[in-house]
């Protein structure tokens, strides 16, 4: 069973000039949803590299403590190693909610007034 697309919209978007969104560059709203966006993802990124770069120097310096067995032939190693796996798919979950929340209603006002050239 094939999808159809649907057929292309007969309304005009309207294109905003390079004034106005030089003039939206400066307005409250974007600044509230640039904030938005850095105090969620710069902390968390910074958090992260930590983490990553914690997990190198233990597999580099710290042989007997990333070699110990905690079930079986599973060691800290693998166990911290399969870790920055689930971080990595925990914290894109965390911020797909956290855009779809937060940021994405205010992108999608700021774009609404812009094409809408309220």
């Amino acid at each position: 069973m094939a999808t159809e697309t649907p057929p292309p919209s007969n309304t005009q978007t309207r294109h905003p000039s390079g004034e106005e969104f030089a003039e939206v560059q400066q307005s409250p709203e974007f600044a509230e949803l640039r904030h938005s966006h850095r105090s969620f993802a710069f902390p968390l990124t910074l958090a992260f590299i930590a983490w990553y770069l914690l997990y190198v120097l233990l597999s580099n310096y710290a042989d007997d403590f990333m070699g110990t067995k905690v079930v079986g032939n599973i060691n800290v190693a693998l166990v911290l190693g399969l870790a920055q796996f689930l971080t990595t798919f925990l914290i894109a979950w965390w911020y797909a909610r956290h855009a779809a929340a937060k940021l994405d209603p205010k992108a999608e006002a700021i774009k609404s007034r812009m094409e809408g050239g309220a």
